[in-house]
Formats: structure tokens, C-alpha cells, sequence
């Protein structure tokens, strides 16, 4: 019910906001280009450790499945996926939920809204943005929900299976943070160290209070003023590149989304013994870094593109009950890392714009100075 009017309007109203800010350019190339690179990184990251460590591989109880087939290995199988993404009749693919082909008419139609005259680009924009808003709403409805769920879910598995159903479980809530932690304390400041030139102790500094809000709110949205306001002021990012790159961040670049995305979708997939090929791992790489760009900025929205990938390779979308009672742990912990790999990416787009005074001084002393 959620999942088809909310991944398009998010998608085609983050996207139709580049246009009126000027993001096509030399810029937006850049901004872009980092969006994509550290997404991929975060989704390999956590490739790496649930094949390392197979979470799925404990038995524990499924929920039952539907009439969902199961993935195959067969490589023309995802090559039909792949071709199936370009729908030759788009409200064919509205009405039975085809989510790949629902991405790319988003992406596609969202991009051109920016590109046609501005009274009405802005008509259809706030009719989208409105469609997103409203679904948002809707998710809330839904969330105050979910908890009565989860209790029935997890009290049926104690019921059948007892505490052993918890190593499961425990396995992958401890993949999920190896990866993140891993993103986020090595590969991004690896970037900030030698590609940006800064020192990346100083940034974590400078963005204590935003990692803070992420951390409590499970939302980057609701942290978007203070991140604006760290990456500016504690950061030294000027206003041309932060107004651009951090607010747009916050609705297509969503790298701790990204690696959740394919850590469960692989969790799923080894609970339910399916042996995903190489090729299949990749179509499983590709989808969630394209689903994390419409993974709106509230609690639990992974959960929707989370879905879209089950469905699209063939797992049965029930198998989202695994992990349910630990979604919101785990939602604190990629919410920060997702703003502060907008924030790593503002840097990486001011360096390479050649501003001098990004992270010059340490942030703790421009505390100092303003009290």
C-alpha cells in the first residue's frame, strides 16, 4: 500500500530539486559522483562482512513464505531483470508494483521536471512533494503500529524455538554495526585524509551535535538544520556547497541505508538457504544503491527498499520478520552514519572546489570563540 506512491514521490522530488538549484553543472557532477562512490563502497563493505560472516547460515524459524519463487541463479534470469527495467507501459507498472521499472520512471521523469520552464516545474513539484508528505504521514500511522507486530512475531518464534532463535539475530545485528563501523570510522575517513586533505578527527568534532541528533531521532531529515549548521559554521563549508550538496544528501545519499539494504536482503536470502550467485550479488549491489536514493529521511523507511529488493530477486518479501525487533537499533546507528557521509561528502565537493578554509582550524576551538 506504502511502498509504490512513496518511493516515486521521494525519488522524483529529490531529484526535480536539482534543477532549480543549479546542481547539473560542474558541482553537481562532483556531488554526484561522491554520492554514488561512498554508497558503493558502504553496499561492498557490507557484501564483504555478511558472506564473511553468514548470519542466516544458523537454523532458526521462517516465516512462511507466500507464492513468491525464490531467487535463482540463473544469469538470464537477472538478465531479464535488468531489461525489465525500462516498462513499456508505466501505469501497467504502477498497478503491479514492478519496483525496478517504478525507479527508473522516477529517476527519469524527476530529472526532466528539473529541466522544463519553472512555473510548471513548481506546479508538478509541490503536487509530489505533497503525494510525499502525505505518505509520510501514512508511514507514521503505520509505525505507531509496528510494535504490536513485532511482539507477536517475536513472541511466536520464542513460543517454537526458544532463546536459540537470538543467535541468528545477534549475528546479524552484530554484521550490520562490523559494517557500518567499518564505513564510517575507516573508509570515509580514508577519503577525508587523502583525497579532501583534511584531518578527519577535526570533522567528527565539527559534527558531534548533528551525529548526536541522528543518533536520537533515527531521522536525517529532522537533523538537517543542525547538520547544515555544523558542515557551515563548525566546518567552514561555504553556503554555496552546503545549501546544495547536504539537503540533497539527505533524500539520494543514504550509504548506511545502502549497506543495511544489502546486508538484509543477503540475510533473507542464507536464512531461507538460497545460494545467491555472483550475479545475483550483483543485481543485489545494484538495487540498493539505487533504492537507497528514494529511502525517504524518517525512522525505519529502509524497511520500504528493503522490500523492493526482496520482491525484485525473488525472496519472499515475509522474510523481513527476521529481523524486525532489532530494525530500530539499527536504525540509530545507519541514520548517523547516513548524515555524516552527507556531511564527508560536502567536504569532498569543497576541496574539490578549491576552498581554503574548510576544517582549517579545530572545531573545538571555534566553540571556544563563539562562547
Amino acid at each position: 500500500m506504502v511502498v509504490v506512491p512513496l518511493v516515486s514521490a521521494s525519488i522524483i522530488t529529490g531529484l526535480s530539486r536539482i534543477g532549480n538549484e543549479g546542481g547539473f553543472g560542474r558541482v553537481g557532477a562532483k556531488m554526484f559522483g561522491f554520492y554514488l562512490g561512498t554508497s558503493l563502497l558502504a553496499i561492498l563493505i557490507g557484501l564483504f562482512f555478511v558472506n564473511l560472516i553468514a548470519p542466516g547460515s544458523i537454523p532458526m524459524e521462517l516465516p512462511a513464505a507466500g507464492t513468491t519463487q525464490l531467487a535463482t541463479q540463473d544469469s538470464k534470469a537477472v538478465l531479464s531483470v535488468l531489461i525489465s527495467i525500462i516498462p513499456p507501459n508505466i501505469l501497467f507498472a504502477f498497478s503491479q508494483g514492478h519496483m525496478l521499472a517504478l525507479i527508473f520512471f522516477s529517476l527519469l521523469f524527476g530529472y526532466a521536471i528539473s529541466r522544463v520552464e519553472s512555473v510548471p516545474s513548481q506546479a508538478v513539484q509541490q503536487f509530489f512533494q505533497g503525494v510525499f508528505q502525505a505518505m509520510i504521514r501514512i508511514t507514521h500511522i503505520v509505525m505507531k503500529f509496528l510494535p504490536y507486530g513485532v511482539f507477536c512475531l517475536i513472541a511466536k518464534v520464542f513460543m517454537t524455538t526458544g532463546i536459540s532463535s537470538l543467535q541468528s539475530l545477534a549475528l546479524f545485528t552484530l554484521t550490520v554495526l562490523l559494517g557500518l563501523a567499518t564505513f564510517m570510522f575507516i573508509g570515509l575517513p580514508l577519503l577525508l585524509k587523502f583525497i579532501a586533505r583534511v584531518k578527519p578527527t577535526w570533522h567528527f568534532k565539527a559534527m558531534g551535535p548533528a551525529l548526536i541528533t541522528a543518533f536520537s531521532t533515527s531521522s536525517s531529515s529532522a537533523t538537517l538544520p543542525i547538520t547544515i549548521d555544523c558542515v557551515e559554521k563548525r566546518a567552514g563549508v561555504s553556503n554555496r556547497i552546503c545549501s546544495l550538496v547536504v539537503p540533497l544528501g539527505t533524500s539520494i545519499n543514504m550509504s548506511g541505508s545502502a549497506l543495511y539494504e544489502c546486508v538484509a536482503a543477503m540475510f533473507v536470502a542464507q536464512a531461507y538457504g538460497i545460494e545467491i550467485s555472483f550475479m545475483t550479488q550483483f543485481l543485489v549491489v545494484l538495487l540498493a544503491l539505487i533504492t537507497s536514493i528514494g529511502v525517504a529521511g524518517i525512522p525505519s523507511a529502509s524497511l520500504v527498499a528493503i522490500l523492493v529488493i526482496l520482491r525484485v530477486i525473488g525472496l519472499p518479501p515475509e522474510g523481513i520478520g527476521l529481523f524486525l525487533a532489532v530494525d530500530r537499533l539499527l536504525d540509530m546507528c545507519r541514520t548517523t552514519v547516513n548524515v555524516f557521509s552527507d556531511s564527508c561528502c560536502a567536504i569532498l565537493v569543497a576541496r574539490s572546489e578549491g576552498e581554503k578554509n574548510v576544517l582549517a582550524k579545530d572545531p573545538a576551538e571555534i566553540v571556544l570563540e563563539d562562547a
